[in-house]
């Protein structure tokens, strides 16, 4: 019969979407907590007959567990529908490894898998940069907010006491109450409309053509480079240097058909004449 009312409930939170997230953790905390009988026979079924019903159903009986863990940390600053949603994902991963010949019950299990997918969202999210990445620090970073008495920094007693009591160095515990501390920096954000200039990370930032070795490379090769381009252009005859003149370096580039007009010769006769002189001041580039 329980099962039967849980199902049913399950069905009209499903049928289609949550107007809000009240109205969720209310539909959620409306159906039935299952019995063990029920518990036990759900769970065998899924794991002898993969019955996905009854895997559907021992999740949607336990949503209101998951509401529950995810308010536990909501001082993150993070959105507790986020918070649900990962605790949801960790609650059908403890459903599918679920072994009812364990003797525990299913939310004794399921907690364990509920926190780790949202300790995991909450490392992801909490700041840009990661704060705690060994497992100690982890550890460290569950645990320290809730071992401060205050909000001032812990004295070197604390810190002692604190290292102790969850097994770690009391330089660990020094170097995460002080990432806990700080806050993330916007790498480049925009000025203040009191303020047309702000030194952010990004101000600090080297150019690209701040190391002098550069600039003295760039300025040798272009320094090079126009000398054996003037070198290469006195070798050329009058005309095929006022050809390439025209056609190339003059503000205001005249066409084949005019130096055509100028020198009294056919349009193709300027463009082979261009040619030569190109291929020669190449030569010339490259030796």
């Amino acid at each position: 019969m329980t099962t039967a009312i849980a199902t049913r409930d399950s069905n009209q939170i499903l049928a289609g979407p949550v107007g809000s997230l009240d109205a969720y953790i209310q539909a959620v905390g409306g159906i039935p907590v299952l019995s063990k009988e029920d518990e036990q026979a759900l769970s065998r079924r899924f794991r002898d007959e993969e019955d996905l019903q009854a895997a559907r159903e021992l999740v949607m009986a336990h949503l209101r567990f998951v509401v529950h863990i995810a308010k536990g940390y909501t001082g993150y600053g993070l959105p507790l529908n986020d918070l649900i949603q990962e605790g949801n994902v960790g609650l059908m991963k403890a459903v599918k490894r679920f072994d009812p010949d364990f003797g525990v019950r299913l939310v004794s299990f399921a907690v364990h898998w509920i926190r780790a997918e949202i300790h995991e969202f909450v490392l992801r999210n909490w700041r840009i940069v990661k704060v705690a990445t060994t497992k100690a620090q982890r550890k460290l970073f569950f645990n320290l907010r809730k071992a401060k008495k205050s909000l001032a920094w812990l004295s070197a007693d604390e810190t002692a006491a604190v290292a102790q009591d969850l097994g770690v160095s009391e330089r660990e515990v020094t170097e995460m109450e002080r990432r806990l501390s700080a806050r993330d920096t916007l790498f480049d954000p925009a000025p203040d409309a009191d303020d047309e200039h702000m030194f952010t990370p990004a101000s600090y930032l080297p150019s690209p053509d701040a190391d002098p070795a550069v600039q003295i490379e760039k300025s040798d090769f272009h320094d090079d480079a126009t000398s054996r381009m003037t070198d290469a252009l006195d070798e050329l005859d009058d005309r095929s240097r006022d050809i390439l003149e025209s056609r190339w370096l003059a503000e205001k580039k005249q066409t084949l058909h005019q130096l055509a007009d100028k020198y009294s010769v056919s349009a193709e006769r300027i463009r082979q004449i261009e040619n030569n002189a190109i291929k020669k001041l190449r030569t010339a580039m490259e030796a």
